[in-house]
């Protein structure tokens, strides 16, 4: 599609080179939700998979295709399917390709979100256990002979475990279990999760991809390493094409079709432009965090910092192997005699605000609020500190950021 090899390069230039209509740089916003065909043999051959034309919004549109089209080359991948959200995308996946009697191994320092879904998953007869992601006998030790797929964060949110995506891989391989890896936190710019082994890739679009906090969206990327061929749980009404096309249309029927978590035109608009400077926003965000978590590191009043860029972190060779940058997410934990709250009270640039990936710098108390359903016990599994602060860093100039926490700190004599 595109001739052009650098990332950023191909990326804004990525949706005027499907064919758009009347040289259009971006895809335009489709709002119809039926399609109509002066034939009705073309509507029966949509129906039955013969034609990749639209039957109904909730499944497909063209500004969904050129989206899907634009991060499978992104991934160098087979196939991609935009939902609504990040969360949408994670959960079709799974419950389309699960059925009860399967058995799943979660990173035990998932998301919140996502370990809230995975014991959903027991409600439905699927068994589900939980491993330190960064223990590879432990991870060989729970795979069982009804194991069906094994899930990780490239690095996890929010105490930075990062996840060696290629061992995992050969442990995975021996008994076809199909290993899906969410890259939210080091997208196709920082991470090649089809070289390193991942068979699907879940991402939230709303994060650094889209990167402005103005919209939310979702991908699973089937990034082709897998045979479908191998994997019990794929229908029989959609052995009817390729064997590489058998999952994502699976998904695709069962998750978008019948659970119906689609993604809206303008979101697609937003998210497209937003990603155009994705590769700018993060060698910047990338590059500032790094130089703040050093800087905290030699701060007296904080007790720990978690980043992988620092060679104190456990995963810090690994990261350097695995990513062309350490992400922009950072956490730490104040000395005792400094609360939480308060310090973030004292903050002026910086945002209190839940969510990352943005282009503003964003701190939250990470105990009483994203894992604050999880329990104390897990939240010690997790690694997680009562105090403990998450920084999602942004665009500004890093010494204001630096000054922000500096006054913050001064406060507290």
């Amino acid at each position: 599609m595109n001739k052009a090899k650098g990332f950023t390069s191909q990326l804004v230039h990525a949706e005027r080179l499907q064919n758009l209509e009347q040289g259009a740089v971006h895809q335009p916003a489709h709002h119809s939700v039926l399609f109509a065909y002066k034939q009705s043999q073309e509507l029966v051959d949509v129906f039955q998979g013969r034609s990749k034309n639209h039957a109904y919004a909730r499944q497909s549109t063209p500004s969904v295709n050129v989206l899907q089209n634009t991060i499978t080359q992104l991934e160098q991948a087979h196939a991609s399917l935009v939902f609504s959200t990040g969360m949408a995308a994670l959960t079709t996946s799974m419950l389309t390709l699960l059925k009860a009697g399967d058995h799943v191994i979660f990173s035990q320092f998932i998301f919140g979100n996502t370990n809230s879904f995975a014991q959903t998953l027991t409600q439905y007869g699927i068994e589900v256990d939980f491993v330190d992601i960064t223990n590879h006998p432990q991870i060989k030790q729970k795979i069982k002979s009804n194991t069906r797929m094994l899930f990780c964060e490239t690095i996890a949110n929010p105490v930075t475990q990062v996840a060696d995506i290629q061992h995992i891989k050969t442990l995975c391989t021996p008994q076809n279990i199909v290993l899906v890896v969410d890259n939210t936190m080091t997208p196709s710019y920082l991470f090649n999760g089809k070289q390193l082994g991942a068979d699907l890739l879940i991402t939230s679009l709303t994060k650094y991809f889209g990167g402005h906090g103005n919209a939310l969206g979702g991908v699973v990327v089937d990034t082709g390493n897998y045979n479908w061929q191998n994997y019990p749980n794929i229908l029989d009404t959609y052995k009817n094409a390729e064997p590489a096309n058998w999952a994502i249309t699976q998904i695709k029927k069962k998750g978008l079709r019948d659970m119906g978590a689609s993604i809206s035109s303008e979101a697609i608009h937003q998210l497209s432009v937003g990603s155009e400077t994705m590769a700018l926003r993060l060698d910047r965000s990338c590059a500032s965090a790094l130089q703040i978590a050093q800087f905290l590191q030699q701060h007296d009043k904080i007790s720990q910092v978690y980043y992988p860029g620092l060679p104190s972190h456990p995963q810090h060779e690994l990261a350097k192997k695995q990513f062309k940058h350490f992400g922009a997410i950072l956490s730490f934990d104040l000395i005792d005699s400094i609360d939480c709250l308060e310090f973030i009270n004292q903050l002026n640039l910086i945002l209190c605000s839940t969510h990352l990936g943005d282009n503003r710098t964003l701190s939250i108390p990470v105990a009483p609020t994203i894992y604050y359903e999880m329990g104390l016990e897990k939240r010690q599994a997790m690694g997680i500190r009562e105090g403990m602060i998450r920084l999602s860093v942004g665009i500004e100039d890093c010494q204001d950021i630096i000054d922000d926490l500096t006054q913050a700190l001064d406060y507290f004599a």
